[in-house]
Parts: structure tokens; sequence; C-alpha cells
């Protein structure tokens, strides 16, 4: 049986990829947190995922499922994190805490690069780099490091271009029918 239905790997990758880069200027020092990156975090980092994660279940991904949904709703929770305290629904979640948030998803994307491994490389440095900055981030909440936080910016944003990169080589690849943009 032929598989006619499209590749939801771009929308979540490009969901994921944008919302990153854009949070982790912020996290380098370049820009306060706003709107734009909370509506980032809830449309295209979570809503967008989470339909990705869904896609892929119905193409049978367990990988891809698990991964997009996660974090999809990761970026749900994130901007929840940072808009109930704002609205006097729950009190804001100390430092430390945080970094407890933070080792657990690293944890999660420790065990999904491994998934990663016989995989391309593009997506192997995704979970890879990923997988640095959670725990970066982490230990900058843990530690309260201003160096720490800045570096996981920068990474974060390296991270995030990976993913755009692979989304549009995913994309490009598919529409020229031969490597535009080669993955590894």
């Amino acid at each position: 049986m032929r598989d006619n239905l499209a590749n939801p790997a771009p929308l979540g990758l490009m969901g994921f990829g944008m919302t990153t880069v854009l949070l982790n200027i912020h996290n380098a020092g370049f820009f306060p947190i706003s709107s734009m990156i909370l509506a980032m975090g809830i449309f295209y980092g979570g809503i967008a995922q989470v339909i990705a994660g869904i896609m892929e279940f119905k193409k049978g991904n367990t990988f891809g499922t698990t991964a997009f949904t996660s974090y999809g709703l990761f970026w749900l929770s994130l901007v929840a994190l940072i808009v109930m305290p704002k609205l006097g629904w729950a009190e804001a979640t100390p430092h430390a805490y945080m970094g407890c948030y933070l080792v657990m998803w690293g944890v999660l994307t420790f065990f999904l690069f491994l998934g990663t491994l016989k995989g391309n490389f593009c997506i192997k440095f995704i979970f890879g780099s990923l997988t640095a900055l959670f725990f970066l981030l982490a230990i900058r909440d843990f530690t309260g490091s201003a160096l720490i936080g800045t570096i996981a910016g920068y990474e974060g944003i390296v991270c995030g271009l990976s993913a755009i990169y692979l989304a549009m080589a995913e994309v490009l690849n598919e529409v020229y029918d031969r490597t535009v943009l080669p993955i590894g």
C-alpha cells in the first residue's frame, strides 16, 4: 500500500526551530521576553508541533509522534510557566526548581538523541545540541550564572537554525526530487 500522506516533519522542525531561535536570542541577552516569543511558543512551537506529532502518529512514526508532541507540549508548558504567575493563577517557579524542569527535558531529549543514532547527521546534531541546551539552561538556573545563560542562548540559536535547515532540506529535496540541501 502506498503512503500518500505528506511528511509532517518539516512543519514540526520549523515550529521547533524558529521558536527556539527566537527564545534563545532572548537567552543570549539581545531582547527581553515579549508577546512575540510567547505567541510563537503557543502557536508555532506549541500547537504546530502537536499537530505534526499527530500526523506522525498517522504515518506510524513513534519517534516523530513522541518528539513533536512532547516538544509542542514543552512550549505550551513553558509559556504557561511564564504567564500564569503574571495572571495571578500560580506562584512563580523558583529558578532552582526551573532547573529541575529543564533537567527532565534534558533527560527526555538525551534518550531521543539515542534514537537518532541510526539517522542522518542533521537529526543527530539537532538532538545532541538540544540535549546540551537543556542541561546548560538547567545549570544556569541552578547556579544563577548569566554567562552560562548567554552561552546557552548562542548554543540554542545554533540548535534552532539546524532544525530550520533540516526542515527546508526535507521540503526542497522532496520538491526537486534530488538533494538540494544535503543532510548527511
